[in-house]
This record gives structure tokens, sequence and C-alpha cells, in this order.
């Protein structure tokens, strides 16, 4: 089942003096449990494209589906319930709010979805990433590859479809970013998710299923 797929997408910037095609005609998909790279050099596209997946941006032509709906035609209230909803944000700075511990991370988005804390899930989910033990614990008394395991539960914590990893292991050690991207296909695969992981560290990408490169605006698979 396709849980991304993206049909005929373009963005152009319009700079006021030339139109500027940040992303060339693209199709794309990406099916449940399946893990997916994409590589390229700064300035090709990549969060172009990653940011249109996530409904951040709209396509300046072609469609955006979501679980076999057109989130790009949303409305933005529409399609801001649906991103919450649907998609879990993984980024290169774990972006915990510091004055939470790790747990009550979690429960920001119970707050925010109005949603009951379901302590027994969230434990689960901690225990799954082995940061149990740091649930009482504030960002700022975690490692580097402790924040992201937290921010990791954070995104899969309301159980999204769909998982938009940017750099996520840009600011870690080499044994922390393959632990982090270990991490990520597992819960992929056992979750069913539908996952893309921008980075430009192509040693990551033995743990995926599937590698595309971005270059001047073009996607081919690998």
């Amino acid at each position: 089942m396709k849980l991304i797929e993206l049909k005929n997408v373009t963005k152009t910037f319009d700079d006021g003096r030339k139109k500027i095609e940040a992303l060339k005609e693209t199709n794309f998909a990406v099916e449940e449990g399946e893990f997916v790279a994409v590589i390229g050099p700064s300035g090709s596209g990549k969060s172009t494209f990653l940011t249109i997946i996530g409904g951040l941006q709209t396509p300046t032509e072609g469609k955006v589906f979501i679980n076999d709906e057109k989130f790009s035609e949303l409305n933005e209230k529409k399609r801001a319930k649906k991103r919450f909803d649907e998609i879990g944000f993984i980024l290169q700075a774990s972006n915990l709010i510091p004055f939470l511990t790790v747990k009550d991370q979690l429960r920001l988005v119970n707050k925010i979805n109005r949603s009951s804390f379901d302590k027994n899930d969230a434990q689960s989910l901690l225990d799954e990433l082995k940061i149990n033990d740091l649930s009482d614990k504030y960002p700022s008394d975690l490692s580097g590859g402790e924040r992201q395991r937290a921010a990791i539960a954070r995104a899969l914590y309301h159980d999204p479809s769909v998982i938009l990893a940017d750099e996520p292991t840009a600011s870690l050690d080499t044994n922390r970013a393959f632990e982090v991207v270990e991490i990520l296909g597992r819960e992929t695969k056992k979750k069913k998710k539908a996952t893309i992981m921008v980075t430009h560290d192509e040693r990551l990408t033995d743990y995926c299923d599937t590698v595309y490169v971005m270059k001047d605006g073009v996607l081919n698979k690998k």
C-alpha cells in the first residue's frame, strides 16, 4: 500500500528576476514498511522535496497524496490537522522543548491533540528506544544520541503513518548515527510506516530499502 505518492510534482520559485526550478517534475511513491533515503549535495532540492511531502510548502504543479488523500489540495487548516495526525518529523536538531522532560515531551503531543496520556503506551515506546530510564530527564541532561532517540519517540508517539527525517544524524558521531538510523529502520518495519530520510552520509543508506539521488531538482533512483 502506498502511504506517500507524488504525481507530476514541481516547485518553482520567482525571485523577481528569474524563475528557479527547485524541484523538476517528480513522480515518487513510498510503500507501507519502506525506509527510503534521499541523498545529494546541498542546494540540490532535497529540503524542498521533503517540505512539499510534509505539507509545509505546496507544489507549483502536481499532487501529493498521503494515505490516498490529496494532501496538497487541502486548505491550510485541514492540511495542518492531517500533518499532525499522519506525519512525524525528525530534524537535524532534536527540537525538544528544553523545559520539558522526555515523558512530558510526549504529554505535550496529547495536549495538542486533546487526548489522554497513556502511561503504558509511552513506557512501551520509550522501552523500545531504550530510554525509559531517562523519562524524567531534561534535554540538557541527555547525550546527542539520547536526544535524537527522544525526538524519534515524540515523532512516533501519535502513531503517524509517515516519518520524515531531515539529516537526523548530522550532529551525531558515527556510532550514534548508525544507531539512530538502525532504530528508524526497525520502527518503520515494525510499525508499518513509510519513512523518508534526507542525508549527506551515504554510509547510512545500508539500512534503507531504497535510495534516491537528488541533483539540480531531479530525483532518480540510485
